[in-house]
């Protein structure tokens, strides 16, 4: 029998839903850091006629501003407006206390589609031009263009890569009949922007994962009326079922190297972890004893998975570790009565998961390090499930429950930062968070 910690692994989440249609999110910081960076995000000059359909001022400022490492200051506060370098006067913004500049100007090149975005950033403390640049784009792109800016800037700022520019995966549904669901699969930009339906289905859809170089994506749907796994390509749309097995076909996760992937399959009875090689479709499997082995997630080397089992006893999930050259498994966590949807960090150290400490406590997301065995608890919600890490390593995004609706949250890996991107109505679950774009 499939126990209550499999809740994500099959139906649950699903049925329980009030459920919604894709839409976009609106990111809610509900804490930041203590001392966040101030900065001075000019409103971009637009050197042509009309309205653009994206305001890149107002994008960088909700990219930096979300992140929690950044406070812009107002607008209306400024005390003077430059475009250019030989137009800031760093009395200005030094008056006005803030750290950084970043001063910019959006031009349209005569009988061209294309649009050029200059921008500066500038280092106000010492009074100098930190990095600048001109990108070109159609109007379609300018939103691309302002999240490539914001990510620099972060990176500027903080040395660490910015991923404003990357994607999200995530599951939305919405109750049509008393007996009837609708579900989609939505892609939307890493702040909840631009979300487009990928798949729409009146059965489930479920665990929703990236390809290596982020052009596929692959994921779990029920519209043969039996679980499937499915590969599609993001460029042109096509779709391959690449799992027919009788039983459980769930968890699909690419390998590091985008030649593998790592399932849970029953095909023999029992739900057990296989790698399948994609260029043959060759299946191996991987843990064979007679307990639930559930959500494989490849470790940094490639040459070994983590998973959840109950293979302990006692009806507690733990997390394992299976080497793939030898078969061999070992329990990675022991704190706690629950432990679950283990996913390392690319330091090989830190392992992202699930935990519950004993029964009468709540499920939260957590961090593990496996030296020392130690858990730090990231978050004060009560549901947590399915987290995603960010590229950059600095965010994990997870859904959690906002009453009786399933929404997603985002907290940094020191804690310091959390947001919640809710939806209108009904539940959002699954997030995955794509690789770097380019």
């Amino acid at each position: 029998m499939i126990k209550h910690y499999l809740r994500g692994f099959f139906f649950f989440g699903y049925l329980m839903c009030s459920l919604a249609h894709a839409q976009q999110l609106t990111i809610q910081i509900t804490q930041g850091v203590d001392n966040p960076v101030p900065i001075a995000i000019v409103p971009f000059e637009w050197q042509g006629f009309g309205v653009l359909s994206e305001n890149i001022t107002d994008v960088v400022n909700r990219d930096l501003r979300n992140s929690g490492e950044f406070s812009p200051i107002a607008e209306e506060n400024m005390l003077s407006t430059p475009h250019e370098e030989n137009e800031v006067f760093f009395r200005d913004w030094r008056f006005l206390g803030s750290d950084y500049l970043l001063i910019g100007k959006i031009m349209r090149s005569n009988n061209s589609e294309l649009f050029e975005v200059q921008y500066e950033l500038f280092d106000v403390v010492r009074e100098m031009r930190m990095i600048g640049e001109v990108i070109s784009g159609t109007e379609s792109q300018l939103r691309d263009i302002a999240h490539q800016i914001s990510d620099v800037v972060f990176e500027q700022v903080t040395g660490v890569r910015g991923a404003f520019g990357t994607k999200i995966l995530y599951i939305t549904s919405q109750r049509i009949s008393q007996l009837e669901s609708n579900y989609q699969l939505n892609m939307a930009d890493a702040d909840g922007g631009r979300a487009q339906v990928l798949l729409n289905s009146q059965e489930p859809i479920m665990s929703p994962s990236w390809s290596p170089d982020a052009r596929q994506i692959a994921y779990v749907s029920f519209e043969s009326t039996r679980p499937r796994i499915y590969i599609q390509d993001l460029g042109t749309g096509t779709r391959e079922q690449i799992t027919d097995f009788p039983g459980i076909n769930s968890s699909p996760v690419w390998s590091p190297d985008g030649t593998k992937m790592a399932m849970v399959l029953s095909k023999d009875g029992n739900p057990d972890i296989f790698v399948m090689d994609l260029k043959t479709r060759d299946l191996r499997k991987i843990t064979t004893h007679f307990a639930v082995d559930t959500e494989p997630s490849w470790m940094p080397d490639s040459k070994s998975l983590i998973y959840t089992s109950e293979q302990g006893g006692n009806g507690r999930p733990q997390i394992y570790q299976v080497a793939l050259d030898t078969g061999w498994s070992e329990r990675v966590t022991f704190e706690g009565t629950y432990n679950s949807k283990g996913m390392m960090l690319q330091d090989g150290k830190n392992l992202v998961l699930i935990h519950r400490l004993d029964t009468t406590d709540d499920y939260h997301l957590a961090i593990q390090n496996l030296d020392r065995g130690t858990i730090r608890i990231l978050t004060e919600t009560s549901l947590d499930e399915s987290p995603t890490i960010a590229p950059n390593a600095s965010m994990i995004m997870y859904a959690s429950k906002s009453g009786n609706r399933g929404i997603l949250n985002a907290v940094s890996i020191d804690g310091r930062v959390k947001f919640q991107l809710p939806i209108a109505e009904g539940d959002v679950r699954e997030p995955a968070w794509s690789p770097y774009l380019n």
